[in-house]
């Protein structure tokens, strides 16, 4: 079988309850051709022994004040090499079997540029809450009901990225969406109906406390492809959506 090699970004920031775990769940993994990046902000609780305890099995690491997530992942594509990327952040985890089965898809559907697999959400404990089965790539429903795409399930080529320029540090939380609409612009945007992660949920977590910020960072990314959209209108196409997104995920047997 032919290993492509695969970069996972590990941004962090003291997140030691969870860190090792992370590690753990991308490193048990034994993936042959493996480069896996930890990017660290600095942390104070205990986070850098962690992965020190780690580091001969790291492609590169660094502890260091950034200016957020963002600019972690930036640095951490920076140094990456692989063909296929991704990141992962440091509360989430990765599937035993994701590695091998990214592997799979992309040595056997060369003309794959992007993927996203389904996710399981989990507590601050690691048992379960429930199952996230997601929907194909929809614009209209992302844009206005919300981003589907489960962040740690989605790998894409080398290639893609830098066609698109990367990153872009004017978003700090929806970063990801940012990248996935961008994506879109130049591939299909594939999805698989398979666990490939487990994220955390809880009050603590960044997209929990920065709701607002979210938000406004939504609206930037409506401008860009709707323009000034009138009040009533955003509000009617959020109904809508959520409408087709019920209907479509309960005819798709998303909810058992």
């Amino acid at each position: 079988m032919h290993y492509p090699k695969i970069s996972i970004i590990t941004p962090s920031y003291n997140q030691a309850q969870f860190l090792e775990a992370t590690l753990q769940s991308v490193l048990d993994q034994n993936y042959p051709n493996l480069e896996y990046i930890v990017i660290d902000g600095g942390s104070t609780d205990g986070s850098v022994d962690i992965i020190q305890r780690y580091a001969d099995r790291l492609h590169y690491w660094v502890s260091e004040p950034d200016r957020g997530q963002t600019e972690a992942l930036e640095k951490g594509f920076q140094k990456a090499t692989g063909d296929i990327l991704g990141w992962l952040c440091s509360d989430d985890l990765l599937e035993p079997w994701t590695l091998k089965d990214i592997a799979d898809l992309f040595s056997n559907q060369p003309s794959m540029q992007v993927v996203y697999g389904d996710t399981t959400w989990i507590d601050t404990d690691g048992q379960t809450i429930k199952p996230r089965k997601e929907l194909p790539f929809n614009r209209f429903i992302f844009l206005y009901e919300h981003n589907f795409i489960p962040q740690p399930s989605t790998f894409w080529r080398r290639s893609l990225y830098e066609k698109v320029g990367g990153l872009n540090d004017e978003f700090d939380v929806a970063m990801d969406a940012d990248l996935w609409l961008r994506f879109s612009e130049y591939a299909q945007i594939h999805h698989i109906r398979k666990s490939w992660s487990k994220m955390r949920i809880y009050p603590a977590q960044k997209t929990q406390r920065l709701l607002v910020r979210k938000n406004v960072e939504k609206q930037l990314l409506r401008q860009r492809y709707f323009g000034n959209e009138p009040t009533w209108s955003i509000a009617t196409k959020k109904v809508v959506a959520k409408g087709v997104r019920l209907s479509w995920k309960l005819a798709a047997g998303c909810y058992w």
